[in-house]
C-alpha cells in the first residue's frame, strides 16, 4: 500500500534562499497564467526552473484529462538528456484508462475521489501527493511505471494530483497529475520537495487556465467546425453578425433512412451513422472541407474559395465526393460481411455564395450558411435517387471544373423551390 505524506504546511517557510526560489516561481508561474501560456512551453520553463534553482531533475511529467471527442488526455514529459518537452495526446479508450488506473498518478486520482465522497466539501484536499525510493534498501517499486524508472536509473520518485474544483468540474479541467523523478544518488532533498509542494499549486493554476482555454476550443470546433469553433471562440458571437463567402456547399443524406430506423434497434442505428459520418467526413479532411452540421441523417459542409483557389477547391470537392462514395461501398460490403445493416448515400455538391455566420434566438444561436445556393444542393440531392446517381453536381460547380470529362449531363430539371430548371451533371466515379 502507497505510503501517503500529509499536505504541507508552508508557514514560515518563505525565509532563506527557499523561500526567495518559491516567491520567485511563484511570480513566475502567475504571470504566465494570466498571459494564457500555452501547457508545453509552461511546464518545460518550469522544469528549466527547478533545474536553475538547484533541484536534481532527471525527468518530469505533467498529464491532464480534457473534453474532446477523439482525445481523453494531453500529456508532457520532460527528460535532462533532451531538455525538452515531449508532448502527448491519448486516443480515448481502454489502453488509455488502463495505463492512467495502473500509475501512481490514478492512485492518487482514485483516492482524491475517495476522500471527496466520504469527507466534508471544506475537507477535501486539493491535492495529494506520494513519494517512492527507487534504489537501494528503501525502494518500493509498486507500480510498473516506477519499475522502468528505477531500470533507466531513477533513485527517487515524487508524485501530486493537484485537482481543479472540489468536485472536478470537467468544463475546467479535472486537475493535473505530476511526477518528478531524480538520479542523484541520494534522491531528493528536503528543500527539493518543499520546493515543490509550494510551487505546484499556483503553477496549476496556470495549466488550468490553458486547459480551460482547450477544452472551449475542442469543444467549439468538435460540434460547430473548426472554422466556425474558431470564429466564435474569437468573438463572433452577435446575432445576426454574417459573412457573405463563396464556397462548394456538399449535402450528403442517407438514402431510405427512415425505413433503415424503423427495423433496427436504436443502438444498430446510431452505430451505422457514426460509421457512415466518419467515412464522408475523412474524405473531406485533408481536402479544406468543413463539416457544419449533422442533420439527422444528413450532412451539409463547405469548401469556402476565393477567385485564386476557385478551380482548385472545386477539384478537391470532387475529388473528395468520389473518395467518399468509394469509401462507403467498402464500408457497406464490411458490414454485410459482418451481418450488420447498410445504407447508400446520396450526395450533391453546387457552388454560390451564402451568408456565413449567426442565426437564431438571442440565447440560442447556431453557426451556419443561409441562402438559396443552401436551398438549392439539398434539392439536387432528392435527384439522386430518380437518376439512378450517386453524386450529382450543379452546372454551376461543373463551370468552375475546367477540365470536366468526370461530368456527364444529365439534362435539365426541375428543383423545388427554384425558379428555373437546373442543369445537373452526374458524377463518374470510376
Amino acid at each position: 500500500m502507497p505510503v501517503l505524506l500529509p499536505m504541507p504546511s508552508f508557514a514560515g517557510s518563505y525565509d532563506g534562499p527557499l523561500g526567495q526560489k518559491i516567491i520567485e516561481l511563484h511570480v513566475w508561474a502567475v504571470g504566465q497564467g494570466l498571459r494564457g501560456a500555452e501547457a508545453a512551453p509552461l511546464f518545460d520553463e518550469f522544469c528549466q526552473s527547478l533545474v536553475s534553482a538547484g533541484v536534481p531533475l532527471w525527468r518530469a511529467f505533467a498529464g491532464m484529462r480534457t473534453l474532446h471527442p477523439q482525445w481523453g488526455g494531453y500529456g508532457y514529459t520532460w527528460r535532462r538528456r533532451l531538455n525538452a518537452i515531449e508532448p502527448q495526446q491519448f486516443e480515448r479508450g481502454d489502453r488509455y484508462e488502463q495505463g492512467v488506473l495502473n500509475s501512481p498518478i490514478g492512485y492518487l486520482i482514485r483516492l482524491w475521489e475517495v476522500m471527496a465522497a466520504t469527507a466534508p466539501a471544506k475537507e477535501a484536499r486539493s491535492g495529494l501527493h506520494l513519494r517512492r525510493r527507487l534504489s537501494g534498501a528503501e525502494a518500493q517499486l509498486d507500480f510498473p511505471l516506477l519499475e522502468e524508472l528505477a531500470a533507466a536509473g531513477a533513485t527517487d520518485y515524487f508524485a501530486e494530483v493537484v485537482r481543479f474544483g472540489a468536485a472536478g468540474d470537467a468544463s475546467r479541467g479535472t486537475g493535473v497529475g505530476y511526477s518528478f523523478a531524480t538520479d542523484r544518488p541520494c534522491g531528493f532533498d528536503d528543500d527539493d520537495l518543499g520546493l515543490l509542494k509550494a510551487v505546484l499549486p499556483v503553477v496549476s493554476l496556470a495549466m488550468m487556465a490553458h486547459a480551460s482555454h482547450t477544452i472551449a476550443s475542442s469543444l467549439l470546433e468538435a460540434y460547430l467546425g473548426a472554422d466556425a469553433g474558431r470564429r466564435v471562440h474569437a468573438g463572433a458571437i452577435e446575432r445576426g453578425s454574417v459573412e457573405s463567402i463563396r464556397a462548394v456547399l456538399w449535402y450528403a443524406d442517407i438514402r431510405g433512412f427512415t425505413a433503415i430506423a424503423d427495423t433496427i434497434p436504436g443502438a444498430v442505428v446510431i452505430e451505422l451513422l457514426d460509421e457512415i459520418f466518419e467515412t464522408l467526413t475523412a474524405a473531406l479532411r485533408s481536402r479544406g472541407g468543413q463539416v457544419l452540421k449533422f442533420l439527422g441523417d444528413g450532412m451539409l459542409a463547405i469548401f469556402p474559395f476565393d477567385d485564386a483557389t476557385r478551380e482548385e477547391i472545386c477539384r478537391r470537392a470532387l475529388d473528395g465526393a468520389a473518395d467518399a462514395m468509394r469509401a462507403v461501398d467498402r464500408l457497406n460490403a464490411a458490414r454485410c460481411e459482418a451481418g450488420k445493416p447498410s445504407a447508400a448515400v446520396d450526395l450533391a455538391l453546387h457552388l454560390g455564395e451564402v451568408l456565413y455566420g449567426n442565426v437564431g434566438a438571442v440565447d440560442r444561436l447556431d453557426f451556419t450558411v443561409i441562402g438559396p445556393a443552401v436551398n438549392e444542393v439539398a434539392r439536387i440531392e432528392t435527384l439522386c435517387e430518380p437518376l439512378g446517381r450517386k453524386v450529382l453536381v450543379s452546372a454551376a460547380l461543373a463551370a468552375a471544373v475546367a477540365e470536366s470529362s468526370r461530368l456527364e449531363p444529365l439534362g435539365t430539371h426541375v428543383l423545388r423551390g427554384v425558379r428555373d430548371p437546373r442543369e445537373i451533371y452526374g458524377l463518374d466515379l470510376g
